[in-house]
């Protein structure tokens, strides 16, 4: 049986990797190579976000201590978010950006497919609410990765660069987290492990259309789900909260 409290940081995980990447998309509203990503990333944030303020609201439902979306988001201190430390990392470049959303969106796919039929009625129903947009963004990224990966010398130097760089925190979506196992068992979700190897069985074969090769895994471990972040999302977080921080429970 589940814990109420495992139900919740089960729920939290998912909702702040799409709180924490939505805000890093965010940085990109003006600065994309061409205007048509611009919006299309300004517009894959907005879904992240969309998806974060739902989940962010189940998770303060089951936790019980009156907190809303908006607390969840912005008044928790850096040790108390469960993204992925992938969620987190800077932007870098364009390719780093798209090889990082196919990573992510990937798994995203995945795990909402198997929590459409949840137990948890409302988790199922966001959900499915939110999987038509997660494949959007994989198919959106997956498509720029086979473009820069198999483009010119310059693109597939910079994609093979990004792969590298990120495909040792992937590691981490698969890692064991206390009480999945009893979330599974519960019918409320599947252990994020059970997926990897349709994860696998998605990305390399992308990859090798792309012309990249996808690094062998190795010791690296990281760590965020468990709340130990990398030396990036104290700053982003202070962007983030900025105005909440400032001007507590402003009303606009």
């Amino acid at each position: 049986m589940a814990t109420n409290q495992e139900h919740t940081e089960y729920v939290l995980r998912i909702g702040d990797n799409a709180l924490i990447l939505g805000q890093r998309l965010s940085e990109w509203c003006g600065h994309a190579p061409v205007l048509e990503e611009d919006m299309a990333l300004a517009n894959m944030a907005l879904d992240l976000i969309g998806q974060a303020r739902m989940l962010l609201t189940r998770a303060g439902a089951l936790e019980g201590e009156g907190r809303d979306e908006d607390r969840l988001a912005f008044l928790r201190t850096e040790g108390h978010y469960r993204n992925l430390t992938l969620c987190e990392l800077p932007n870098h470049d364009f390719a780093r950006t798209k090889v990082r959303n196919y990573l992510f969106s990937t798994f995203q796919v995945l795990l909402l497919s198997r929590l459409v039929g949840s137990t948890d009625a409302e988790l199922a129903a966001i959900a499915g609410k939110s999987l038509k947009e997660a494949r959007y963004h994989q198919q959106h990224s997956g498509d720029w990765v086979i473009r820069l990966g198999d483009g010119t010398e310059e693109s597939h130097r910079r994609t093979q660069e990004a792969l590298d760089y990120l495909w040792p925190y992937t590691a981490e979506f698969f890692a064991p987290a206390p009480g999945e196992d009893a979330i599974a068992a519960a019918g409320i979700g599947p252990a994020w492990h059970e997926l990897e190897q349709s994860w696998e069985a998605q990305v390399h074969p992308l990859m090798v259309e792309a012309t990249l090769t996808v690094p062998p895994r190795t010791p690296f471990k990281s760590y965020g789900k468990f709340g130990r972040h990398s030396e990036h999302m104290g700053h982003l977080l202070a962007t983030m909260q900025y105005m909440q921080r400032t001007y507590p429970d402003t009303q606009w």
